[in-house]
């Protein structure tokens, strides 16, 4: 979550003084001991006071002054949801984390889940306040993820989800999947010509999918050099977002400056480099004919006069890039992330891998050639299964974005006030013994008929979008790209590891999303 130099996690800083025996010094002396006394009568003051308002907080690991439980964090070495998993065993369902001038209840429950952003959805809806310095990405929380639950939030995740992302728009792009997946394969074939048989796997995923995004958000087919050269400055854009000390401690902004001046400067760069493209595309709308767009639509298009409620003008242009860099960002890590965990488990796992491969055949015909399209995807229940156990075993992030509360509320018997962060634990939810029967094995058919994973309508066991009203607007689009890009390539290549004979380490790490600690490097074989 945070990282920093030993160094620095281990050295205190030295307060101590030291005073002469000289007259001045005997003066000096009395004086601080006077302030002394009368900084404790203060605090002593205030902190009866603030006692006698503390919130009934969940409990949770005992912390130190000013920093909290921050450093214990730190210190403890661990990545920060294998922290969380260790504070669960102990504290249980809820529990609190003081983080600097930051509170997080943090649960992991379903059942207090579906309390909180179920049953009392409206009053769980909102996000916790930023250091505002680190707004400047998001418009001031100008996107669907970010905006506070209100009027603003409302219109943005109206306009995306029932003009972009709904059933029917999405299949108006199924001819940019095709191209997209085309493009891909031939990727695969031909990294793995020169690298003898051996592919990268995410970085192919990644490029694929951000290649679709690209073309419905601007409604433009780009060459492949400008794609990968937007795909590394959103790449620059979250590396540049990684939680900081500051964030934390806002008292060490003023040591941040370099890192303040660097995100202005890929702010500049994002703006300079994104904002022609939407400039194209506006003529194109203003000049029917004059442009070869790819897409007789694009996201961009229902931007440009987008009506939010409480505001008199259109979006800015800064505003435009946030909201289409949100677009990009969005679906594209997550779904290269599923892509790398899916294909490690088919490795891992060969008899599912032919098992898909069979159902492939079974639903195209054995004498057929065609390529495998997304109306064949929707007669393949196993791989819907396995695509459903990958969301399960692997879900893009350990934590669902942070939750705030409207108003002061209750949960489980506890204060939850409006400026505390609360935390879902996707992952431990999704891989708890309590819900699931041996979660950490790789098993599709607990969500075939019948399977504990064929749950009643309303129940949670697992959670990779989130639930409720915040939960992830792209959820439909991300799922029909996992699904035809597994099928596309099991239909394709025989997958197996690299080197070969040896066994995948499935340890994650997160950078953004949990990705594999090692790299997916995979062995491909052209299926005759």
């Amino acid at each position: 979550m945070i990282s920093l130099s030993d160094k620095v996690a281990d050295s205190p800083m030295d307060f101590s003084f030291s005073f002469s025996s000289s007259p001045l010094s005997q003066y000096y002396h009395l004086f601080f001991t006077l302030l002394a006394f009368l900084i404790s009568g203060l605090i002593f003051l205030l902190t009866r006071k603030a006692k006698s308002k503390k919130p009934n907080l969940p409990p949770g690991p005992p912390g130190w002054p000013i920093v909290g439980n921050l450093f214990q964090v730190v210190r403890s070495g661990k990545p920060f949801f294998q922290y969380v998993t260790e504070l669960q065993a102990e504290y249980g369902p809820i529990f609190t984390l003081k983080m600097g001038t930051r509170t997080l209840v943090v649960l992991t429950d379903p059942k207090l889940v579906h309390k909180a952003l179920i049953e009392n959805g409206a009053v769980f809806a909102s996000r916790p306040r930023e250091n505002p310095t680190r707004n400047i990405f998001s418009s001031n929380k100008f996107t669907v993820n970010a905006a506070v639950f209100g009027p603003e939030w409302r219109s943005l995740r109206r306009n995306m989800v029932q003009n972009m992302l709904s059933s029917t728009r999405l299949k108006e792009f199924r001819g940019v999947r095709t191209r997209a997946m085309d493009r891909f394969i031939e990727r695969l074939r031909a990294e793995a010509k020169a690298e003898d048989g051996v592919v990268w796997v995410l970085k192919n995923a990644r490029f694929a999918v951000f290649c679709i995004l690209v073309t419905m958000c601007f409604g433009i087919e780009m060459d492949e050099k400008t794609v990968e050269k937007m795909d590394q400055l959103m790449k620059s854009i979250l590396i540049t977002l990684d939680p900081r000390i500051d964030d934390f401690l806002p008292i060490l902004s003023p040591f941040f400056s370099k890192e303040r001046k660097q995100a202005l400067k890929i702010r500049a760069e994002q703006i300079d480099f994104i904002f022609p493209f939407i400039e194209q595309r506006k003529r194109a709308l203003d000049n029917p004919g004059s442009d070869n767009s790819a897409t007789s639509f694009s996201y961009l298009d229902t931007l440009f006069d987008l009506k939010v409620e409480g505001r008199d003008s259109p979006p800015s242009k800064e505003e435009l890039v946030t909201l289409c860099s949100e677009f990009l960002n969005g679906g594209t890590d997550t779904t290269g992330t599923a892509i790398e965990w899916g294909i490690g488990q088919l490795i891992a796992n060969p008899a599912i891998q032919d098992k898909i491969y069979e159902e492939i055949r079974s639903v195209i015909g054995h004498g057929n050639d065609r390529k495998i399209d997304e109306k064949d995807v929707e007669k393949m229940p196993y791989l819907e299964a396995v695509v459903k156990e990958l969301l399960r075993k692997h879900p893009p992030t350990p934590f669902s974005l942070t939750h705030a509360v409207t108003e002061a509320t209750t949960l489980a018997g506890y204060d939850i006030p409006t400026d505390v962060n609360v935390d879902i634990f996707v992952s431990g939810i999704s891989n708890d013994p309590k819900i699931w029967s041996d979660p950490e094995k790789f098993d599709p058919t607990r969500f075939l008929a019948g399977g504990e994973g064929d749950v009643a309508s309303g129940e949670i066991k697992m959670m990779p979008f989130g639930v409720g009203r915040r939960i992830c607007p792209g959820l439909n689009m991300a799922t029909v790209h996992i699904h035809l890009m597994l099928a596309r390539m099991v239909q394709e290549f025989e997958w197996s590891a690299y080197p070969p004979g040896t066994e995948l380490d499935f340890t994650g790490k997160v950078e953004f999303t949990v990705v594999m600690k090692n790299t997916l490097r995979a062995v491909i074989k052209r299926r005759v």
